[in-house]
């Protein structure tokens, strides 16, 4: 059983922003609640969802075990921030209210903190589902190699699934805890400065959650909305974090990368929407950082025949089931 509400203070407090999720919470509380850890709280905010009432009738039997909180819509940094501040746990654990934990998820990660006690942050792997026929690993397509330091994440090399973290509640309190002013990737902006604050890291990769991909209104459904969110907190930490030069060519040289691939996405809009001209100014500037012979093919197809190379270049990504131009 979890820690009630009213009793000593647990070890772990767990995180589980809602909003529009009523259908999806039960599955979700259901797997915490079959964690073999049980030194835990869990702690659902409502983050002025317009499905309360229903939310609240799926939360109704969990009532007696879980602390909910209910706030103005903030989105999920300030859900988790409201979280944070009411958490009696020495560390927290975060969980998207559409995913699901593995029974032995919460164990495996206290593990890490067990067996090396100068941790402030641990993850792992996770698997996709969703999408019929198209599930995979989350480190297959994100990997993690290497030290998960400030550079690891900067560059993503490491790259970090929220519904697997487990953080050292001192060190969230530590940085400020999550922008509130990012309308998306507060939490890759989170870790980054954890890291940038010196936070230990380590992961393991095991698959101990499952990730619901592709919901509607998901914010990870725009990849060139999220290119730019990354844009725009990298240029964030050249104006606010007191970089030493090797740090500041890291953020540059990943900025310059991001900015060329959201060039690219508005770029494939622009194709798709038949604006060639415009579609190959944009993919032109874009392979003046990423220099890539395919999309230098494509703007020599732009010019010459375009309607033809926007033929061919669906026909190619439906081929690819969807790979990058």
């Amino acid at each position: 059983m979890s820690t009630s509400p009213n009793s000593a203070a647990p070890r772990v407090s767990i995180i589980i922003p809602s909003y529009n999720t009523a259908k999806l919470i039960s599955a979700c509380l259901d797997s915490v609640f079959a964690q073999s850890y049980t030194d835990f709280e869990a702690m659902v905010v409502n983050d002025g969802s317009p499905d309360t009432v229903e939310l609240e009738k799926a939360l109704q039997p969990y009532l007696p075990r879980i602390v909910y909180l209910k706030q103005e819509n903030k989105r999920a940094a300030g859900a988790r921030n409201n979280a944070i501040r009411h958490a009696r746990g020495e560390f927290l654990a975060f969980l998207d209210s559409d995913d699901i934990w593995r029974p032995e998820h919460l164990a495996l990660q206290m593990k890490l903190f067990a067996d090396n006690p100068s941790l402030d942050f641990v993850y792992s792997n996770a698997r996709c589902v969703g999408v019929p026929g198209h599930e995979w690993d989350f480190m297959d397509r994100c990997p993690s190699h290497g030290q998960p330091d400030f550079e690891g994440l900067v560059t993503e090399r490491c790259q970090i699934p929220v519904s697997t973290v487990v953080l050292r509640r001192q060190k969230a309190i530590e940085v400020g805890g999550f922008d509130e002013t990012l309308p998306r990737c507060d939490d890759y902006d989170m870790w980054v400065r954890c890291a940038y604050a010196g936070a230990k890291i380590a992961y393991n990769r095991t698959v101990q959650a499952h990730l619901l991909m592709g919901r509607p209104g998901s914010l990870s459904l725009s990849r060139s909305r999220m290119m730019e969110a990354y844009f725009n907190i990298l240029e964030k930490y050249r104006s606010t974090l007191p970089l030493n030069d090797s740090d500041r060519q890291v953020v540059s040289r990943r900025a310059a990368e991001i900015r060329a691939i959201c060039l690219l996405e508005e770029g494939k809009c622009k194709l798709a929407d038949r604006e060639f001209d415009k579609a190959k100014q944009l993919i032109s500037e874009a392979n003046g950082h990423l220099r890539r012979s395919s999309l230098s093919l494509t703007v020599l197809g732009l010019g010459i025949a375009p309607s033809t190379t926007r033929r061919l270049l669906s026909l190619w990504r439906w081929m690819r089931s969807g790979a990058s131009v």
